[in-house]
């Protein structure tokens, strides 16, 4: 009985999706929880007003923070550039993006960190480091 035939090349996205099942795995156990698993892809924008965020507080585009649907407020979370694989550690400290197809609206600072101030948007895979944890959704 033979195995599979390999060709002997790797699809690059094939070694990515296998890094972020790693590094969610590697969450998962290092959390203790299952949260580690509430990690998504989608596109991420940028933004920089100066305006209050849902959490209450003034935006500050110089911080790494980003806008979130449901994640609860003081969430960390590791974003990803899937294009140039740079990452960042992030704060949601607001809610949205509302725009369909897009995951996270990051800071400018985040956004210069991995790489997407010229292009705007990029591709990201995103997922939790650690969680607040509170009393309610957004504690």
């Amino acid at each position: 009985m033979q195995g599979p035939k390999t060709t002997g090349t790797i699809d690059l996205t094939t070694i990515r999706s296998a890094t972020f099942a790693a590094a969610a795995i590697a969450a998962f156990i290092l959390n203790g929880s299952g949260q580690a698993f509430a990690a998504g892809c989608g596109g991420a924008s940028w933004y920089a007003a100066h305006t209050k965020t849902a959490s209450g507080e003034r935006m500050n585009p110089a911080q790494l923070t980003a806008a979130h649907r449901s994640l609860p407020f003081g969430t960390k979370v590791l974003v990803t550039n899937k294009r140039n694989g740079r990452s960042v550690i992030v704060r949601i400290n607001d809610r949205g993006p509302f725009i369909r197809g897009r995951v996270l609206d990051v800071s400018r600072a985040a956004a210069a960190d991995i790489g997407m101030i010229g292009s705007g948007t990029a591709n990201v895979c995103y997922q939790i480091v650690t969680t607040t944890h509170g009393a309610g959704p957004d504690a």
